[in-house]
C-alpha cells in the first residue's frame, strides 16, 4: 500500500531537489542574507515533510543559496514592518517557527547542515537542530538576539548548553560574539572545516581574516570556493545512505532525548513571552535600528530607567487621561490628547481604572 500523495506545495522562497536517496533543501533569499519570512518557514516546515515521508530520500541536506550566508534568522525587516505593530501575530509566526524546527528534528532522517555562509542568529539554531553540520573556512556561526531586541529562545538558549557547555553558550548568547570555523569546531558546533578561500584558483587551507576579507570582495584574485564544502557533504551523504533506515531513524531520535527535553520544556513558555515581549520598546528600539542601520539606544533605555521614566514604553505608561473629551490610556509623555487635540494636564494623569470614555486614537 502506498502511503497517500501529500499536496503539491508552491515552492517560491524554498529550493527543494532530490535524487540518488538524496533530498536537498536550501533557503533561496540571498538578497536578504537567507532570512526567513513568514512564507519561507511555511515552506521549510512542507519541505521537511516531504523529504521526511518520500521513500525515495535517505538524506536531507539543508543549506542557503550563494556564498554569503546559510541562514541569518528570522528577516528583521518584516519584524520591524509586521510583528512589532501587531504582537499577538507573533505568537502565530513562532508556531510556524516550531513546525519548520521540529520538521527538521522529527523528519527520522539525517540532515546535514552545509554551511555556505555565516549562521547566525535563527540561522545558527537551524544549523543546531540539524544532526551534521559542514562549515566552510569563510564561514561563522553566531547569536544576535540580545542586540536586536529579541531572545534567541528558538533553540540556541535550549541547545547551546547541550553542544557547548554552559559557560561557552552564556559567552555567546550574552556577547553575541561570532564563532570562527575552527573554534566552532573545537567547540562542537560542527564537525567539520572545509577550505572555501581560492587564490586564483588554488584553495587555500587555513585563510586568513584578511583573505576571507579579499575573497568576499573578489579583491586582489581571491574568491570562495565551495567545492570542498559540496564533496565534504556528499562524502557524508553517501556514507550514511549505506545505513540501514529503520535503525539509522531510531538512532536519531534516541539521540534527540536532551534537544527534545530541553525544546519541549521551553518552546511554549518562549513563545507566548517573546509575543507580549514585541510590544514593548527594546524589540521596536532594536529593529528600527537594524533597518535604520543605527545603532540602538542600549544606554538610551538604561538611563531611562535609572531617572524614573519609562523602559518599556516609548512615550511613557499609558497613564493620562483627556479631560476634554474622556479619552483614557494616553501616553504619559504626551502633551496634547490625541483624539481632540486638548493640552493634558502633567499634574492630573487620571486614574486607569476610572469608568467612562474611549482610549486615545493618536
Amino acid at each position: 500500500m502506498t502511503f497517500e500523495q501529500l499536496p503539491a506545495v508552491e515552492y517560491t522562497e524554498v529550493l527543494y531537489s532530490k535524487g540518488d536517496w538524496v533530498a536537498r533543501i536550501t533557503i533561496d533569499r540571498p538578497e536578504a542574507y537567507n532570512a526567513y519570512s513568514t512564507r519561507t518557514l511555511i515552506e521549510l516546515a512542507a519541505a521537511f515533510r516531504e523529504a521526511s515521508f518520500d521513500d525515495e530520500v535517505a538524506v536531507i541536506v539543508f543549506s542557503g543559496s550563494g556564498q554569503s550566508a546559510f541562514c541569518t534568522g528570522g528577516d528583521v525587516k518584516e519584524y520591524e514592518r509586521v510583528y512589532t505593530k501587531s504582537p499577538h501575530d507573533y505568537w502565530k509566526y513562532m508556531g510556524l517557527f516550531s513546525a519548520y524546527i521540529e520538521g527538521i528534528v522529527n523528519c527520522g532522517k539525517p540532515v546535514i547542515a552545509r554551511l555556505n555562509g555565516m549562521a547566525v542568529g535563527g540561522g545558527n539554531e537551524s544549523h543546531l537542530a540539524c544532526d551534521l553540520s559542514v562549515i566552510a573556512e569563510h564561514a561563522y556561526v553566531g547569536q544576535v538576539g540580545t542586540r536586536v531586541g529579541s531572545v534567541a529562545a528558538g533553540g540556541a538558549t535550549q541547545w547551546l548548553p547541550i553542544f557547548v557547555g554552559d559557560r561557552r553558550a552564556r559567552w555567546m548568547l550574552l556577547l553575541n560574539r561570532p564563532v570562527p570555523p575552527y573554534q566552532a569546531l573545537e567547540w562542537g558546533l560542527v564537525n567539520e572545516v572545509v577550505p572555501s578561500v581560492a587564490k586564483d584558483g588554488e584553495l587555500i587551507v587555513h585563510a586568513t581574516p584578511e583573505q576571507i576579507a579579499k575573497a568576499k570582495k573578489a579583491q586582489d584574485g581571491y574568491s570562495i570556493d565551495l567545492s570542498k564544502l559540496d564533496e565534504a557533504v556528499d562524502s557524508i551523504a553517501k556514507d550514511l545512505i549505506e545505513q540501514f533506515p529503520e535503525c539509522t531513524r531510531y538512532t536519531k531520535q534516541q539521540v534527540n532525548f536532551w534537544k527534545d527535553l530541553a525544546w519541549h520544556q521551553t518552546v511554549g513558555h518562549a513563545r507566548d513571552w517573546l509575543s507580549i515581549h514585541y510590544s514593548s520598546f527594546e524589540p521596536i528600539e532594536g529593529m528600527n535600528a537594524f533597518v535604520e542601520k543605527r545603532q540602538p539606544g542600549y544606554k538610551m533605555l538604561r538611563e531611562r530607567a535609572v531617572s524614573g521614566d519609562s523602559s518599556e514604553f516609548p512615550w511613557g505608561p499609558y497613564a493620562k487621561s483627556c479631560s476634554g473629551c474622556g479619552a483614557r490610556f494616553i501616553p504619559s509623555r504626551f502633551g496634547y490628547c490625541g483624539r481632540c487635540g486638548k493640552a493634558l494636564d502633567d499634574e492630573s494623569p487620571g486614574p486607569l481604572g476610572s469608568s467612562g470614555g474611549e482610549p486615545a486614537k493618536g
